[in-house]
């Protein structure tokens, strides 16, 4: 039996993910895919992604109508707002890729209500970042710390606070841009949301999970570093992702860890 899955949203994210879902035709029926704009989806959706072109919808109740039963989110906050209830709603599980909208206590609290009443599940992507099945089993065991370290270039920090408070082309070594909880660093960073609150809600919370970010001239992509401390040892992580060539803001891993979550779903063993 096939596991029926819908996508909202079709950007970098999107279409490398339909992508690998189009080539597991034995276990995924994509069903749809929900967009903002129809006409630049139809234009990107070419070559191996010319069965997608069907799919597109702008219209919300006929893409629910094909009864999907995982719906996967790759669209941002604004498609969490617009979109989470109705599918939850109608019965579906989300997937979500913009963990960051969970920063929102409202957001959340919501989602989890929705999904406790309908007995469906609202699940996040791990995305850019690893080691989330042990910080969630070290956080049952006991977390005392936890510090989240977001470095990138010192170009890649435009458009963000630390381009007012630091002259960022005259940097020659690392310097620290922000440094507090995961819950202030989401809101005054935003494109760094996602992995922070992905790493707070794996463990400490939004208020007690630490932050920092870095402009470093020494490093060429963008590099997560999580360490944590608690009752079952010490984790230290470092993963520089490589961007996606579609999207450099986007960590190419990005769409395949949301793949591989999907496949979990329909798989006979899952790691």
């Amino acid at each position: 039996m096939t596991l029926r899955v819908a996508l909202i949203g079709f950007g970098a994210i999107g279409q490398r993910l339909a992508r690998g879902l189009l080539a597991h035709p034995d276990a995924i029926e994509l069903t749809g895919v929900l967009v903002h704009e129809l006409e630049p989806a139809r234009a990107a959706a070419v070559g191996d992604l010319q069965a997608v072109r069907p799919l597109l919808t702008d219209q919300r109740e006929p893409w629910l109508a094909a009864r999907p039963e995982l719906v996967v989110e790759c669209a941002g906050h604004a498609a969490v707002d617009a979109h989470a209830e109705a599918v939850l709603h109608a019965g579906c599980d989300l997937l979500l890729a913009s963990v960051g909208a969970l920063t929102d206590d409202h957001r959340l609290a919501r989602l989890r209500a929705l999904a406790t009443a309908a007995g469906r599940q609202v699940l996040l992507v791990s995305g850019a970042i690893g080691g989330i099945d042990w910080l969630t089993a070290a956080r049952d065991a006991g977390l005392r710390e936890v510090v989240y370290r977001g470095r990138k270039p010192p170009a890649a920090w435009r458009g963000s606070p630390a381009e007012s408070a630091h002259r960022l082309d005259a940097l020659d070594a690392p310097t620290l841009v922000f440094k507090g909880s995961a819950r202030q660093a989401a809101r005054d960073y935003p494109r760094n949301a996602n992995v922070a609150a992905t790493v707070a809600l794996a463990t400490l919370g939004l208020d007690l999970t630490r932050v920092e970010l870095w402009a470093d001239p020494g490093v060429a992509e963008n590099r997560h570093e999580v360490e944590a401390w608690g009752e079952a040892g010490h984790l230290l992580l470092r993963l520089e992702n490589r961007p996606d060539p579609e999207n450099p803001r986007t960590s190419l891993v990005t769409a395949h860890s949301a793949l591989r979550a999907v496949l979990n779903r329909c798989s006979a063993v899952v790691l």
